[in-house]
């Protein structure tokens, strides 16, 4: 069941940006829409050729769902999920990928889930981890929905040099306080005076290196060049908007993430830089399926 997001007040929280994105850019980066598995590539990366076979028939647990651009993807090898979302977004994630026997969509917090401990087979989290207030303890609560045996699929952002160039950070500070109609246009404006610079530098390699270290505005003409001009912008308005508005954007490295799943006693950890950052996943052994993932400390 979806929660009516005009009658909670969960729409007022650090993710009610993300939900106006995920409203107004509904079909961006599905690969229904973009016709190029660019989504579905990513998604089977993190679980694991090994597990993809496995999954089918499983009850999978999305975290931080949004319009659905893995949840097509999980939904077509098989799996059966249930889609969360602490932002509206659960709105854009039930039109793109309707409710069903396999399929069901709640808005929900994962610091609070509404789901019994050790529920679902696998619970997937990409792209949503490093917004919340405490990675580690995020990592925790989807680690305590698995059953006995059960596979955590998450990634992370980790430290880049762009970080200390950008001038995104700056920007950030004024626009995340914007209310989400007023700061998308101001993030619009951005992307129309300089994507087309970005552009005008697209086959100069080193000119578009260096300006991708300044420009808060995020291309992907040198990451996934097969995308049309008309795709090219509308992924960039959507990521420019996403960089400028997360309330919290931790960054830690792969040793940290590591360090956190042993910490559970997880097994079968593959833990790599990759991505976005840092894509990880492990297993809950049997042993330890009734018990509690000790918290640990948050790190920022």
């Amino acid at each position: 069941m979806i929660l009516d997001p005009t009658k909670t007040k969960m729409t007022k929280n650090y993710a009610a940006a993300f939900g106006a994105q995920w409203k107004k850019y509904r079909l961006t980066q599905l690969d229904s829409y973009t016709k190029l598995p660019i989504s579905r590539t990513r998604a089977l990366r993190c679980i694991g050729e090994e597990n993809v076979g496995w999954i089918r028939g499983k009850r999978v647990l999305e975290c931080g769902c949004g319009a659905g651009r893995f949840t097509e993807v999980l939904l077509s090898v098989g799996a059966r999920v249930v889609s969360i979302d602490l932002s509206d977004a659960v709105v854009a994630n039930s039109e793109n990928c309707p409710q069903s026997p396999q399929h069901q969509v709640v808005q929900a917090d994962i610091a609070t889930l509404p789901f019994c401990l050790g529920t679902f087979d696998v619970v997937f989290c990409l792209g949503v981890v490093q917004h919340t207030p405490s990675p580690e303890r995020t990592i925790a609560r989807l680690y305590e929905q698995l059953n006995a045996g059960g596979l955590l699929v998450i990634d992370h952002y980790t430290h880049t040099i762009s970080d200390y160039t950008k001038t995104a950070g700056l920007l950030r500070l004024v626009l995340k306080h914007m209310p989400p109609d007023k700061g998308m246009r101001c993030r619009e404006k951005l992307v129309q005076y300089l994507l087309p610079l970005h552009n005008a530098v697209r086959r100069l390699r080193i000119a578009q290196m260096i300006l991708s270290r300044i420009s808060p505005v995020l291309t992907y003409y040198q990451g996934i060049p097969e995308l049309p001009d008309a795709l090219q912008r509308e992924w960039a308005l959507l990521d420019t908007h996403d960089s400028l508005t997360d309330w919290y954007k931790h960054r830690r490295t792969r040793r940290q993430i590591r360090a956190t799943l042993m910490r559970f006693g997880a097994r079968d950890i593959h833990c790599v830089y990759g991505g976005n950052g840092v894509e990880a996943r492990c297993r809950k052994p049997s042993s330890s399926a009734n018990e509690m993932p000790a918290l640990v400390s948050a790190h920022g």
